[in-house]
């Protein structure tokens, strides 16, 4: 093999290598790394909050630990700035907790610019991945210190859809 063939087959295993490591990190991302819509009541932004929320970030991070334990299973999802009512919550097929929600801008300035904005604001929706197929009629939720908790019984049964109601 010439010198030439040696360095560009070095080349393709590196290369391999770096987007081997940038799909694995792009997929881990994907999980966690949720979409912000923001939310128009009609055309023109009409208050300081839409605007805000107009030119915040468009993708936010709701970091979530899901725990099987012996007969349940535990997601915790990371939401600060939320009220319980905001969120939408179901289980879909028993193997999929689907958190919908809608975060609102929250302030008390009026006067000033912004020079960093990376909360991110409006609509969202997250799909995790359960360990075990649960029962979605004795699922509990609630929400304490920006930090949504689902518990979520094991059992073996046939695959529904149906929404969780989230206390305090």
């Amino acid at each position: 093999m010439s010198t030439l063939e040696q360095i560009r087959h070095g080349l393709s295993r590196a290369w391999d290598s770096v987007a081997e490591g940038w799909q694995q990190l792009r997929e881990r991302a994907a999980q966690a790394v949720t979409r912000y819509t923001p939310a128009h009541h009609g055309g023109a932004l009409q208050t300081a909050e839409d605007q805000v929320a107009a030119h915040g970030a468009r993708w936010g991070l709701l970091a979530a630990e899901v725990q099987e334990k012996d007969d349940e299973v535990v997601v915790r999802l990371e939401a600060p700035g939320m009220e319980r009512e905001q969120f939408d919550i179901a289980v879909i097929d028993g193997r999929y907790l689907n958190v919908r929600g809608e975060k609102h801008v929250q302030r008390e300035e009026k006067h000033g610019r912004y020079h960093v904005m990376e909360c991110a604001y409006g609509r969202f929706e997250r799909a995790i991945a359960l360990p075990s197929e649960v029962d979605d009629s004795r699922a509990r939720a609630s929400y304490d210190k920006g930090v949504l908790r689902v518990t979520l019984p094991k059992v073996r049964g046939g695959g529904s859809a149906r929404r969780i109601d989230v206390q305090s």
